[in-house]
């Protein structure tokens, strides 16, 4: 519906909108190129997602999935973080013990497989293949990323 004082404007497939304009959900959109950004978001946006660097403490492979671990990563909390990450077959349990990671911490739970996951593990992709993203230098667990 129109804001008061308004003209009602049909859209247009293919026209562009006015500036501030959301664009119609389903519309189809050009394919984008390899390393061409899928979308932008506001700062505002961005600023709600909120990072930080833990320690790997234990790990454990999913035993209701083959591409699964579950990771216990101390972020400062008096309780390690349960996450549900997609690395099996890329890193082997043991060599992730101990290792810094960056995870985004306010992402809302969710069960994968029947396993409570409570955040996310970040990593980039080369090929198909995880790599996952670290400090380089020893943080305190629970430190920010900004």
């Amino acid at each position: 519906m129109p804001e008061p004082n308004q003209p009602s404007v049909p859209s247009v497939p293919g026209a562009p909108s006015a500036p501030g304009t959301p664009k119609a959900s389903g519309a189809p959109s050009a394919p984008k190129a390899p390393g061409e950004p899928a979308g932008q978001i506001s700062i505002q946006d961005f600023s709600r997602v909120e990072l930080a660097v833990g320690e790997v403490k234990e790990v454990a492979a999913h035993p209701r999935a083959d591409k699964l671990l579950i990771l216990k990563v101390d972020l400062g909390g008096a309780v390690p973080r349960q996450l549900v990450a997609g690395l099996k077959g890329y890193y082997e349990p043991a060599a992730l013990v101990g290792r810094r990671v960056v995870v985004v911490t306010n992402l809302a739970p969710a069960v994968l497989r029947g396993e409570r996951s409570e955040g996310m593990v970040l990593a980039a992709v080369v090929g198909n293949e995880p790599v996952l993203l670290t400090a380089d230098k020893a943080v305190p667990n629970g430190s920010k990323v900004r």
